[in-house]
């Protein structure tokens, strides 16, 4: 597990406004299936189980959070890409974010450095700051930042090479924010689509995320058919993920690419339908750890994939 070292001085590589970025060279990725070589990952060392979204409510009510089986089962993810060579950043934890074990979130990975997100939660608007130092120590120059609404990083799902499905749930993604990151890739010619979704279902990666190339995992119970008809199009393979999984995180997964897969114990059918494919998946429990609100992809912001 690798801290952040201070490499090169801090730099922000604002975007174009005229399009055509130069992508980086040694950080980034193209898609997100890719074989992953460097994540971002968050630390649980100051974990509380709190009040994000109607599905973190639910498990408060019922049966909140056990912190250190929680920190415990994180360990085991952490353990899970290191067994398949994925180097391991983390944000340096500090007491006054207790949710930045969801690294997603505060920023988000491009081929032409990081964006900065902009928190919903005033409890975690402090992790987009924490998140300047990581990629300052890293040496990864920012893009841009995102300044006209909220906008969380579960939110940006690169579908293919050059493709992003950006969610809009209102709660924790409000329209502005989508529009101004939709804008952005616009202007570099990538295709950008927006996907209107309950604010239940809190980001869009709940429900639809990337397996390999032209294989996607789908809850198809609460996507809207409009998405499935779009990826379908593209020519992409769905996988269906029961509901009742997917409540339960089922359909929040990392592809490490090369058919190689993390993913929660719980999520049964796709871990079935993942092996019957020949893909080799690392199955970690996340029961207590996702009650706060995220899942195994929500925990991870890939840094850097090659072909």
């Amino acid at each position: 597990m690798n801290a952040p070292a201070r490499s090169e001085p801090f730099s922000l590589r604002r975007r174009n406004p005229n399009g055509s970025t130069k992508p980086l060279t040694g950080w980034g990725f193209r898609n997100e299936t890719d074989r992953l070589t460097d994540v971002l990952l968050g630390s649980p060392a100051h974990l509380r189980h709190l009040s994000t979204s109607s599905l973190s409510r639910k498990h408060l009510r019922e049966a909140p959070c056990n912190i250190q089986a929680a920190q415990a089962q994180h360990k085991e993810l952490v353990a899970a890409y290191e067994h398949f060579g994925v180097r391991v950043h983390m944000h340096e934890p500090t007491p006054e974010l207790p949710m930045q074990v969801y690294a997603r979130d505060s920023s988000v990975m491009t081929p032409y450095g990081a964006f900065i997100t902009a928190m919903a939660n005033w409890w975690r608007r402090g992790e987009n700051y924490a998140a300047i130092r990581t990629y300052e120590a890293l040496g990864i120059p920012i893009y841009d930042m995102v300044t006209a609404g909220t906008f969380e990083g579960g939110d940006f799902n690169v579908i293919e090479e050059g493709c992003v499905l950006i969610g809009c749930g209102g709660a924790r993604t409000q329209e502005e924010g989508a529009r101004q990151v939709k804008d952005w890739f616009d202007r570099e010619g990538w295709e950008t689509r927006l996907a209107f979704i309950d604010e239940y279902y809190v980001h869009i990666d709940l429900m639809v995320v990337p397996v390999a190339p032209k294989l996607t995992a789908v809850c198809l119970a609460c996507t809207e058919p409009g998405i499935v008809d779009w990826l379908k199009a593209k020519g992409h393979e769905i996988i269906d993920v029961p509901f009742q999984d997917t409540m339960a995180l089922g359909c929040n997964f990392m592809s490490l690419g090369g058919d190689r897969v993390i993913a929660p114990t719980s999520s049964k059918t796709l871990i079935g339908q993942l092996k019957a494919r020949g893909f080799e998946v690392a199955a970690v429990d996340m029961s207590e750890i996702s009650k706060t609100g995220g899942g195994i992809h929500c925990m991870a912001q890939a840094l850097k994939r090659v072909p």
